[in-house]
């Protein structure tokens, strides 16, 4: 047989036939899909925002395990995909998880998908993924939506470096505490809450963070998506004023070298205080009333201090 031969056999039997009607699988993914893990990103909200290869492994796994079957049923019906649906969210993870591991061992083939956007970011998925990841299991992950990327693109906030931070605490006290350990990271912070603590939660970062610019990001890719921009103390007010607002809620604050205090203006402040304050609690003081670093503001006053 001679090359041109043996390359046409070997086309011919690589060719997968489609079913009349159905269309031919992608070259990406075998005909016998493999046993293991499936981690699987769903949309934040339009259900168009879900990947070709995402639909395809949901429609051929043995079971999907889904953070609340309800939710997720809806958004498979859309896309007309009829699975075995099974709970696995906070309250039933541990009874749940030796169970979809022992499906995978046996050679099951399981997706695992949130309510919205990619599992395992804010949610008890990565147990069942290190668990099987500590097994042996094959884990796989099928990337898309997240409401913090999503969030961080429309904030127009810097997003070269940025920590995702998850829900705050909901006491106020403890809010405080947790927003002070994450006061000097020199990057963006991105935290999810819900409307009604949303007002509480932005004076609580004005409070500790300083005057820094931030974002609300709200209903993404809805109909009816809005995004704020402001300072801390303006969005605070804002929905002070306006209430809380409905739908999941993503918070954005900029770096702390990112705040939009005039420098000029903590120059003339700085001043002020020097005439009856020594410098480090002069620009400890002002660097708390304007969010600029300390470092910034104490370099600063030796500047004025020497001329």
């Amino acid at each position: 047989m001679n090359s041109s031969q043996e390359g046409q056999r070997v086309g011919a039997q690589s060719k997968v036939s489609a079913a009349p009607g159905k269309p031919e699988h992608r070259g990406d993914l075998k005909d016998d899909l493999a046993p293991g893990l499936y981690v699987v990103a769903t949309p934040i909200g339009n259900a168009a925002d879900i990947t070709l290869r995402a639909l395809e492994i949901l429609r051929r796994v043995d079971v999907i395990a889904a953070e609340d079957t309800r939710v997720s049923a809806k958004l498979l019906a859309i896309h007309g995909i009829s699975k075995p649906l099974t709970a696995y969210n906070d309250h039933n993870a541990a009874r749940e998880r030796p169970r979809l591991l022992g499906q995978i061992r046996h050679g099951g083939r399981v997706a695992l998908i949130s309510d919205a956007g990619t599992p395992l970011v804010s949610d008890p998925g990565f147990k069942l993924v290190r668990a099987a990841i500590e097994d042996g299991l094959s884990v796989q992950a099928l990337p898309g939506a997240s409401a913090a990327l999503t969030g961080l693109v429309l904030s127009g906030l810097p997003s070269d470096r940025f920590l995702f931070a998850g829900f705050l605490p909901v006491r106020s006290g403890e809010r405080q505490s947790a927003l002070e350990e994450l006061k000097a990271i020199r990057a963006t912070l991105i935290f999810f809450e819900s409307g009604p603590r949303l007002a509480e939660s932005l004076k609580d970062m004005m409070t500790v963070l300083g005057a820094r610019s931030g974002a609300v990001a709200r209903e993404m890719t809805k109909l009816h998506e809005e995004v704020r921009r402001g300072t801390l103390a303006d969005l605070a007010a804002a929905y002070e004023r306006d209430g809380a607002p409905k739908g999941e809620v993503t918070v954005l604050v900029s770096p702390p070298h990112e705040t939009e205090a005039d420098l000029g203006k903590v120059e003339s402040a700085l001043r002020a205080a020097l005439a009856f304050m020594p410098l480090k609690p002069a620009s400890e003081m002002i660097a708390d009333l304007t969010g600029v670093p300390r470092k910034t503001v104490y370099a600063m006053g030796l500047e004025i201090k020497n001329g």
